[in-house]
């Protein structure tokens, strides 16, 4: 399970250092084997141990390519994805296209979202929490069933 916001500087080569506290998992659950993807509805990349990323193969082998909807995502997410493996170092490079799509700089924030990771250029990152925040603060948003039912 991945969780918390860390700070990370991607080397010249665009390789990101996974944080320690995250390698062994990730090597004794995937072997360091992960997937980065586009995210579709943010300007950030998504970044899976290989067994989740199959999950989300699977289900998207199940959509239509008849249906543009379905064909779009399948064509999203698969075609950005990248396999990738933790090098000795705990280093995962960061291809050029998705680099580009993040619009990622030297200095990125690596977020757990408990099966995967959001990659965000720093500024980006900062900018989006603070939206984030002001629409919580302002009560300016959709309240879904699940929110109604959640309490911290």
């Amino acid at each position: 399970m991945f969780r918390g916001a860390n700070a990370i500087n991607l080397d010249t080569k665009g390789r990101l250092a996974i944080p320690t506290r995250y390698r062994e998992s990730l090597q004794d659950d995937c072997n360091g084997q992960l997937v980065c993807t586009v995210d579709t509805q943010q300007s950030c990349l998504l970044l899976y141990p290989l067994p989740e990323w199959e999950e989300i193969e699977l289900k998207l082998s199940k959509f239509s390519s008849m249906v543009p909807a379905e064909r779009r995502m399948q064509r999203l997410l698969l075609g950005y994805a990248t396999e990738g493996e933790m090098d000795k170092s705990g280093r995962i490079l960061i291809p050029t296209p998705l680099r580009q799509h993040a619009k990622l700089s030297k200095e990125v924030m690596l977020v757990g979202q408990l099966n995967k990771f959001e990659i965000w250029d720093a500024e980006i990152w900062a900018s989006q929490i603070e939206m984030d925040m002001e629409t919580e603060r302002d009560g300016n948003f959709e309240l879904t069933e699940r929110l109604q039912d959640f309490s911290l």
